[in-house]
């Protein structure tokens, strides 16, 4: 098998979201049924969009593999090359009209991603990385004066390269952070007691037994937007356990080559896997030091069965 076209594939998958994105702004998602719980949503607007990108994909690149989410039965990788895909990244958010939702789409080979293309049909925001060469959000261009009475405000489009700071200010400690967390759809057991744990832990006093005091927190619903908040650089950690490869492979990417690092949940995770299921994600300017930080706060260790 030739060397993948990394450049190509980006296309590739940059027309499918946007192919894709008008599908899912004009969907009034009617049909909501439910898997593991009433926290974890699924909508027939999730499977017809996956079905259109996989069969895109399948097509294109008959000897590619495909990982989706509405689709998969294991969620985990193999070393052969594979687009890795949620059709909607964030579901919930979708069902109630919240507007930060995301079609995440990555290519993977050996484990690790080389492509991701996040794109949020609602802002029109569009995230790219090509492994070697940069992540870059195209947005539109936020008018600078009003429009001359009678004529139309028309958008114009910018590529951004990430972070959006060229150059960020060191992440001191966890006091002057803003962190991204998500509740996930385990709402009991040990994975819930640590993150319940860990995020008192995150907003708690440093007077009071060791708290992090974190500037603030924020749950926003879309591990694949959280990634790309990281890698613009306006959330400065971002700490996950319980999504799958799907929600962070594109994400993951993006993340590092904005200069950004990718790391275990659980303490001494320095190599973590993209389908390993937790996650600590820092902004370029964020070191190893606030790691350690983020680890000896965690409660307890986040355990999945089909990863440990």
């Amino acid at each position: 098998m030739t060397d993948p076209n990394l450049q190509e594939i980006q296309d590739f998958l940059v027309g499918l979201a946007q192919k894709a994105g008008p599908k899912i702004a004009a969907a009034n998602p009617s049909t909501v049924d439910t898997k593991k719980n009433s926290s974890d949503l699924v909508t027939e607007t999730d499977k017809a969009v996956e079905d259109l990108i996989s069969s895109a994909c399948r097509s294109a690149y008959p000897d590619y593999a495909f990982l989706g989410e509405e689709t998969s039965t294991s969620g985990r990788l193999t070393a052969s090359p594979t687009f890795v895909v949620d059709p909607i990244d964030g579901t919930t958010n979708f069902v109630h009209a919240h507007p930060y939702i995301s079609i995440s789409m990555a290519f993977v080979r050996n484990f690790k991603p080389e492509v991701g293309v996040v794109y949020n049909p609602f802002t029109q925001h569009l995230y790219t990385a090509i492994k070697g060469q940069g992540a870059y959000l195209t947005a539109a261009k936020v008018p600078t004066s009003f429009p001359v009475a009678g004529q139309s405000v028309e958008s114009t489009y910018e590529r951004r390269k990430l972070p959006l700071r060229s150059s960020p200010p060191p992440l001191p400690d966890l006091s002057h952070a803003l962190v991204a967390v998500e509740y996930g759809n385990e709402r009991s057991g040990n994975n819930w007691e640590s993150k319940i744990g860990t995020f008192n832990a995150l907003g708690r006093a440093k007077t009071d037994n060791d708290g992090a005091m974190v500037q603030s927190v924020r749950s926003l619903g879309s591990a694949a937007l959280n990634c790309c908040s990281v890698a613009r650089g306006d959330i400065d950690v971002y700490w996950e356990g319980g999504c799958w490869a799907w929600d962070v492979a594109a994400g993951w990417i993006i993340v590092e080559e904005a200069g950004g690092m990718m790391v275990g949940g659980n303490q001494g995770e320095w190599e973590p896997k993209v389908d390993g299921r937790r996650y600590l994600v820092l902004r370029a300017g964020a070191g190893k030091e606030v790691v350690e930080e983020f680890w000896s706060k965690t409660q307890g260790k986040l355990i999945y069965e089909d990863t440990d």
